[in-house]
Formats: structure tokens, C-alpha cells, sequence
């Protein structure tokens, strides 16, 4: 079994930034790609950045050049760093790991059970 664990959502100005966290936890083998999704009322969920375990990172067009994305494969754990926010990122975020091999050699996919950002104007 593994979970994650999110933390750092909340409310802030237009301008202003947040920093996630995302703690993977359980019978990890290895994680071959962590990421956050995003999820807006009335909206599919969209992938915000991802990245490998080798570093190569992936990010929306909407956040290039404001949100950065990170991992400490030692630890299990993914952080956004999100600058510059706008209303329009205002969301339920959620923490993905994809290609999670478990010590038992299975493969799986989870998510975190998501955190609120809102970005007031």
C-alpha cells in the first residue's frame, strides 16, 4: 500500500505564491514520474508539471516561467513552487505518482486526495 500526503495549499492574493508538497509513502520500490494535476470547478483535471526520476521536467504552458517543480527521489517527495499566481490558478491540486514499483514488483499509479489553492484578485 502507499499513499500521498499533500500539504501547502491556501488562500493568497493575486501575485503572491504557494509552495506543495507531496510526501510518498509505503512499499516503494522506485516512482518513475511525480506531478500535479489540477482540477477547477466545472473543469477536467490538467496536468500542471511533472517530472522523472532522472529530472527531466514537463510543465503546462499556462504556468511556464512561474511555477517550478522539484523531487528528492531519496525521499520519495515532489514540491511546486508557484510564483506569480493568478485567479485563473486557483484549483484543487493533486499529487500524482505514476509507474510506482512496489517492493513486490507491481505497478501502480496513485493520488493524493488533493489540496485547495485560491487565488483571490
Amino acid at each position: 500500500q502507499v499513499q500521498l500526503v499533500e500539504s501547502g495549499g491556501g488562500l493568497v492574493q493575486a501575485g503572491g505564491s504557494l509552495r506543495l508538497s507531496c510526501a510518498a509513502s509505503g512499499s516503494i520500490f522506485s516512482i518513475a514520474v511525480m506531478g500535479w494535476y489540477r482540477q477547477a470547478p466545472g473543469k477536467q483535471r490538467e496536468l500542471v508539471a511533472k517530472v522523472t526520476r532522472g529530472g527531466a521536467t514537463n510543465l503546462a504552458g499556462s504556468v511556464q516561467g512561474r511555477f517550478t517543480i522539484s523531487r528528492d527521489n531519496a525521499k520519495n517527495t515532489v514540491s511546486l513552487q508557484m510564483n506569480s499566481l493568478k485567479p485563473e490558478d486557483t484549483a484543487v491540486y493533486y499529487c500524482n505518482a505514476g509507474g510506482v514499483v512496489t517492493k513486490s514488483f507491481d505497478i501502480y499509479n496513485y493520488w493524493g486526495q488533493g489540496t485547495q489553492v485560491t487565488v483571490s484578485s
